[in-house]
């Protein structure tokens, strides 16, 4: 992406007028994967357009499809085709990094074939690499950026995870990754109505990845169907909460269409290649922060965040850091996430936290965050009218219980 086309994308995101999605995926994966980081902003781009952007997570119809048979000559693990006896060649989901395939084993079981598309290994590395040097030098003349919405911690973030993703071995890894720590926790904390998909290992390589096709739906489509109860929003909050905040391991990348709800009604996390770790100071601090939140213990939720920075603050400073953090959270304990988005009063928090408390919400904090900013996403697209900190209190006690938190 050359600076002048960054500066064009940049004007279709923050414009007014809807983006034109065809042009931004023509673009390639850079441009989609910050897209769909804006996407998840409110607080910068508007509802409207986030809703728009939103459709840039699992539908990527002006995508053009690639040849499935060309990869698998080209890429395939050996003699691939003699475990098939049909495959659809009509593509189930174009999207930005690959392209899925319905097929059927000749042992009956229904799967899906995924492979990685050829234009986006070879070019998205050398985007990311021109990108960082023109942030190196717009930091050097907007040095606070570094710690407000940092773009180099967010393009490395972005940069990490889709590399991963690029290798889709890493989607087995992932997933084995996450179900033992399901397994380790199983007693104390059990999460029966979660899953990860069957992987065909002996017939999948970095290029082409065979698994179970999900019969059910994605969030995604339980979004547009409105069947996405609000108990089940609860019991997500639960497991994914529980992987960010209880263990600090958890899927990077679980947007609505990366979640599905199986005909068990169990989710089923996929594209597991994007695995994040959240260093314990930033997942106990946010913790930490939500709990007491949750409990209205304002002041003591304001300090908590001080955990984030190394500086002391103390006297007229930590005076005026709970004054401002005050007018942000005023009335917010009784106010519906329709009326007052988590994503929105978050990044407010992170604005004050920085400016006067010196917190550092750097790279490793992203992925915390961002993960949570699909969960309020979620909440506002199908719950509005939810007050939904006060419905996270019973489960923030029972990470604390059942998954051993330090005190």
């Amino acid at each position: 992406m050359r600076f002048f086309t960054f500066s064009r994308f940049m004007r279709q995101i923050l414009r007014k007028k809807p983006a034109n999605l065809e042009w931004i995926q023509k673009q390639g994966l850079l441009a989609v994967k910050l897209a769909q980081i804006f996407a998840l902003r409110p607080d910068i781009i508007g509802d409207e357009k986030c809703q728009q952007l939103q459709k840039l997570y699992q539908h990527a119809i002006s995508i053009p499809s690639e040849n499935l048979y060309k990869t698998i000559e080209e890429k395939g693990p050996d003699n691939f085709l003699e475990n098939f006896s049909s495959i659809e060649d009509k593509p189930l989901a174009a999207a930005s990094i690959g392209q899925v395939h319905r097929a059927k084993l000749k042992t009956g079981e229904e799967v899906v074939i995924k492979f990685i598309k050829s234009a986006n290994a070879s070019t998205f590395e050398k985007e990311v690499t021109k990108m960082k040097r023109w942030l190196k030098i717009l930091l050097i003349f907007s040095p606070k950026l570094r710690k407000v919405g940092n773009p180099m911690a967010l393009l490395n973030h972005v940069s990490d995870y889709t590399l991963r993703e690029l290798d889709l071995t890493n989607e087995i890894k992932g997933a084995r990754e996450l179900n033992k720590i399901k397994n380790d926790v199983s007693e104390n904390f059990p999460m029966k109505l979660l899953r990860f998909p069957k992987y065909y290992e002996d017939i999948s390589n970095e290029h082409i990845l065979v698994s179970e096709f999900i019969s059910g739906e994605s969030l995604e489509e339980g979004i547009k169907n409105k069947s996405l109860s609000w108990n089940q929003l609860l019991e997500l909050f639960r497991i994914h909460g529980a992987f960010m905040f209880g263990i600090g391991t958890f899927h990077g990348d679980l947007h609505p269409g990366n979640c599905f709800i199986d005909n068990d009604g169990k989710f089923v996390f996929i594209d597991n290649g994007a695995i994040c770790y959240a260093p314990k100071h930033v997942n106990q601090t946010l913790f930490n922060f939500f709990e007491h939140l949750s409990k209205q213990e304002m002041d003591e939720a304001y300090d908590a965040l001080l955990d984030m920075s190394e500086h002391k603050i103390k006297g007229k400073r930590l005076e005026k850091y709970r004054k401002e953090m005050a007018k942000i959270y005023s009335g917010f304990e009784d106010k519906p996430v329709g009326e007052q988005s988590l994503t929105t009063i978050m990044m407010k928090t992170v604005k004050t936290a920085v400016k006067i408390a010196k917190a550092e919400f750097g790279e490793e904090a992203f992925p915390i965050i961002r993960a949570l900013m699909y969960l309020d996403g979620l909440v506002i697209r199908t719950h509005p009218e939810v007050v939904l900190i006060k419905s996270m209190g019973p489960y923030l006690k029972e990470f604390r219980t059942n998954l051993k938190f330090e005190n």
